[in-house]
């Protein structure tokens, strides 16, 4: 499919836009990479012309955003919680946009996500609808239009006429809004409310007489319109709308309401959820005759009611004839209308009953694990496989799972008791990666079970005996298990097992009085798991009795083992180091690497403190221990002490390779920050302050390109190139330096900062002689922001370049009246060029000033340079008196010059007017001014360097 439709559709809104009283606009062109998203749920458009930016949300989602102003801010909330694709907003934003930004409103499917646009000071925004699409219009600062046609868009009327026609048993009331709103009608007590979600005034002129109803009274609110109308109670009431024509009937006989449905989440958190189509908004009102408040939501036509009524601890949905209406006595209770869902929350959730508390009681085998006593707890009779075997146990609780699942087929209300028999059997047993399955098929057969206590904390228990912590977390993190003190114990054991040791103490306490009810194994861990929190936070004495009350249990070897390991931590920090150094041996010696690895790493380290092992044997022994256990943060402590050892020896590359070695793939488990942070600090010790100034440059330049993914964003990581680069053309490695600064001007730099960096650049070229590249380096960064001796310098590199490849009157433009002594140095050489010896000799001659009054100092090569220059172009020139008066001057120089002798013969004023250009061509070969301006070039980046460590 091509980009023409998008394109179309774009004009299309911009034409009914104007239609409806907006400024009528010229064509937009949309952007390439939003051509293709017409067919999505959600596309967004975006088109730009010299007034505005359009922003265009389509597709079956995007038809039912809604657009709000908070301040400065515009809300468009998107009826998905599927991350928008607004990376072109974010990377580019529109004029008049300060930035650009998404949350997550509401929660779980029944939530949303909110595009949060920040406009700049004076910019504006307008809003509509035409044409299958909601459109926003950005404008910047000063352009939105102006008028009140511009500042209210909305096309409903000012002033709503309300008609009544009334018979004997029954009143009919329309409203003409002229435009689609959206509705809600109920009875409440003895009155009918009628709510509608924008602000009017109603004209009752034509609804004098209301039958058996009467006292009919309105209000508007800030975007709301509600009337009370007093009715007898028993009236029934009806509602219908097409359009923005709405008619509501009341007395006669009413048709049921339908079309509204409520039920709690499928995501299975405690929040109820109505599939309401064209939901608009929630309304608070208070009963200004009961004094009590309550919800009114607003949908659009055509009709449709809440015919049931629904009671929970925290609120009451009564029963409507179109739209919701909801009594709470909660103060937070959170209504969000979003498209086709109305979503009813609380921060801490609903109090509902459990998913399972309606479903029917299956059959349960005699023999099938009974619950435990809390939801998140592992019953030690779980694993029990009778006289038959596991093999015949586990067969026979198979079946009766798979039989069940049969039977249920989609019905979400089915027996689920035969398959949470078997995942407890799995639990027990040990067989987590499959209760996961079981578990998970289950929730994918009944979404709703995610919201049983049960099911969430089997499926924790399970994920944590594979290590899923972060997954695990989720689950135990479920409103269901708020108050389930077996929950706390597990969060404690995740806690310590991620390093948050304060956490795993906080919840450990919690769940301390269940602890006992756990299998012994798992009690052993617990034990073990809360001491090395209590070492962590410094509590030793807890720790020890924590160590003791593991050991009681009686646990399998491993659990043992793993508290063994924590004990030797322990007598280390209480100075006990051979006792504790005794323990990591015997524990080191054990066949089972998981305990065994981190036993040896704690027994190096203590042999290394005390001397007994050299950093070098120390080092041999982590390279192999390294590769014994992987996977965890033993992993990561081995290559954290091996590398330590590297840097301390001044082997970089060793320290940096096993940093590396960690790689990503260890990103989330404990002390892999730490791993991040030890590369970035051994990566600037390196190339910021210093370390790697030993090195010869030639291996710097290699070191930092093996590991130049660890160069900092910002301005440390932009002096370590440039320090690098310094030191290269120190040695004249000049292609390589370039390099350097190449990337930095042409990928982490801007304004005067690439500036500074391409004028850098362009010296490096000019001195590697490609005055082309030197060239671009200075057109590509040029700015009108920067300081005036940068400028001068900037112009004398871009004449000397356009000298270069010859184009000397170029040259000679760009200079222009610069009197700098950079810009005086290139303009006579190139006048030296041009062979216009009167106008060169001067301007050299010029360069050395008031040289010649310091006699006791020897002129400098480049001094010498400029000094036999001037004396050729005089004699060249046939000027007799300026010869003289140079030779006078500089007499004194001569006999301690290093190019004494062609000083000699360039100060002789006998050649004058008598040697040609050919004559002193050998000698000018000798004065290569080209020679000096390198050596001063890199005499200024080594003072730059200098000044900067200074500082």
């Amino acid at each position: 499919m091509s980009g023409a439709a998008p394109t179309k559709r774009i004009l299309k809104t911009t034409v009914a836009a104007a239609a409806a009283g907006a400024v009528v606009l010229s064509p937009m062109a949309p952007l390439a990479q939003e051509a293709g998203r017409s067919r999505d749920p959600l596309s967004i458009d975006i088109g730009q012309n010299a007034e505005f930016t359009r922003v265009e949300f389509g597709g079956v989602i995007g038809v039912r955003t809604r657009v709000s102003r908070q301040g400065d801010k515009v809300v468009v909330h998107l009826g998905t919680t599927a991350a928008p694709d607004v990376s072109r907003l974010k990377v580019d934003p529109p004029a008049g946009v300060k930035s650009v930004e998404t949350r997550q409103s509401g929660g779980g499917r029944a939530g949303g996500t909110d595009l949060i646009i920040t406009l700049e000071e004076g910019a504006d925004a307008r809003s509509g609808v035409a044409d299958g699409a909601v459109w926003l219009n950005l404008y910047a600062p000063g352009k939105a239009p102006q008028g009140e046609d511009a500042a209210k868009p909305q096309t409903t009327n000012a002033v709503v006429p309300v008609k009544a026609e009334s018979s004997a048993d029954k009143t009919v009331l329309t409203f003409q809004w002229g435009a689609p709103v959206g509705a809600a009608v109920f009875r409440r007590g003895d009155a009918v409310w009628i709510v509608f979600d924008t602000a009017a005034r109603m004209d009752m002129t034509g609804a004098k007489q209301l039958g058996p109803a009467k006292d009919a009274r309105w209000a508007a609110g800030p975007g709301y319109t509600a009337m009370r109308i007093a009715a007898p109670e028993g009236m029934s009431v009806a509602a219908q709308g097409q359009g923005g024509t709405w008619t509501v009937t009341l007395g006669g006989t009413a048709p049921a309401a339908t079309g509204v449905e409520v039920d709690r989440s499928d995501d299975g958190s405690a929040t109820l959820v109505a599939r309401m189509a064209g939901a608009t908004k929630a309304i608070w009102l208070t009963d200004p005759l009961m004094g009590d408040r309550f919800a009114a939501v607003t949908a659009l036509a055509p009709g449709k009611g809440y015919g049931g009524g629904r009671r929970t601890v925290d609120l009451t949905l009564i029963p409507t004839a179109q739209g919701m209406a909801v009594e709470t006595g909660a103060d937070d209770l959170r209504i969000e209308a979003a498209g086709d869902l109305v979503t009813l929350s609380r921060p801490r959730g609903l109090t509902l009953s459990a998913p399972s508390a309606g479903l029917e009681a299956g059959d349960r085998a005699a023999d099938a694990p009974r619950r435990a006593a809390y939801p998140a707890m592992i019953d030690e009779t779980w694993a029990a496989t009778g006289e038959a075997g596991f093999s015949d146990r586990y067969r026979r609780l198979q079946d009766a799972a798979g039989q069940e699942t049969i039977a249920a087929g989609d019905d979400a209300r089915a027996p689920i008791e035969a398959r949470l028999a078997l995942a407890r059997f799995l639990v027990g047993s040990g067989l987590n990666y499959e209760a996961i399955g079981v578990l998970n098929a289950l929730i994918a057969k009944a979404p709703n079970m995610q919201g049983e206590p049960e099911v969430r904390g089997l499926r924790g228990v399970a994920r944590v005996g594979v290590g899923r912590l972060a997954e695990a977390q989720v689950d135990f993190a479920g409103a269901a298990l708020a108050n389930d003190p077996a929950t706390k114990v597990w969060q404690g054991y995740v806690a310590s097992e991620q390093g948050d040791w304060e956490g795993a103490r906080r919840n450990f306490a919690a769940g301390a009085s269940v602890i006992d009810d756990f299998p012994p194994a798992w009690r052993a861990r617990f034990g073990a798991a809360h001491a090395l929190a209590a070492i962590e936070t410094g509590d030793l004495a807890a720790a020890q009795q924590l160590l003791a009350y593991s050991f009681s249990q009686k646990a399998p070897a491993t659990d043992q083992l793993t508290a063994r390991l924590v004990q030797a931590r322990l007598f280390d920090l209480q100075g006990d180091k051979d006792r504790a150094l005794a323990v990591y041996k015997a524990v080191a010696r054990a066949p089972l690497d998981g305990i065994a690895t981190p036993a040896k790493l704690g027994a190096i380290g203590l042999e290394m403190d005390k001397g007994t092992l050299s950093p070098d044997q120390a080092a041999q022994q982590l390279e192999l221990l390294k590769w014994r256990w992987r996977g965890d943060g033993t992993e990561l402590a081995v290559i954290r002490k091996l590398a330590d050892i590297y840097l301390k020896q001044g082997r970089y590359r060793e320290a940096l390779d096993a940093l590396r070695g960690a790689g990503k793939r260890l990103v989330g488990i404990p002390g892999a920050a730490e791993i991040q942070a030890d590369q970035s600090n051994a990566f600037r010790a390196l190339f910021l302050e210093g370390a790697a100034d030993g090195l010869q440059p030639v291996q710097a330049l290699a070191l930092f390109y093996d590991f130049r993914e660890l160069t900092p964003i910002g301005a440390d990581g932009d002096e370590m190139v440039r320090r690098l680069s310094r030191r290269l053309i120190d040695v004249d490695l000049l292609g390589q330096a370039a390099e350097l600064l190449q990337h930095q001007v042409n990928e982490r730099l801007d304004g005067v900062a690439k500036a500074q960096v391409a004028t850098n650049l362009a010296t490096v070229y000019l001195m590697d002689r490609q005055p082309e590249k030197a060239l671009q380096a200075i057109w590509g960064s040029r700015t009108t922001l920067l300081p005036a001796a940068m400028n001068s310098e900037r112009r004398a590199l871009e004449a000397r370049a356009l000298m270069d490849l010859g184009r000397f009157d170029h040259a000679l433009e760009v200079l222009d009246k610069d009197q700098s002594n950079p810009a005086r140095e290139v303009r006579a050489d190139i006048f030296w060029k041009q062979q216009k010896w009167a106008e060169a000799a001067p301007v050299y001659e010029a360069r050395l000033g008031d040289r010649y009054k310091t006699t006791g100092t020897a002129l400098t090569p480049a001094e010498e340079s400029w000094l036999i220059r001037a004396g050729v172009g005089y004699s060249l020139a046939g000027d007799l008196a300026a010869l003289q008066r140079l030779s006078g001057r500089y007499g004194p120089f001569v006999a301690g010059a290093r190019s004494a002798a062609a000083i000699r013969v360039a100060l002789d004023d006998t050649l004058s007017g008598v040697a040609g250009a050919g004559d002193f061509a050998n000698l000018s070969s000798q004065a290569d001014t080209f020679v000096g301006w390198v050596n001063s070039a890199k005499q200024a980046f080594r003072k730059e360097a200098d000044a900067k460590s200074a500082a």
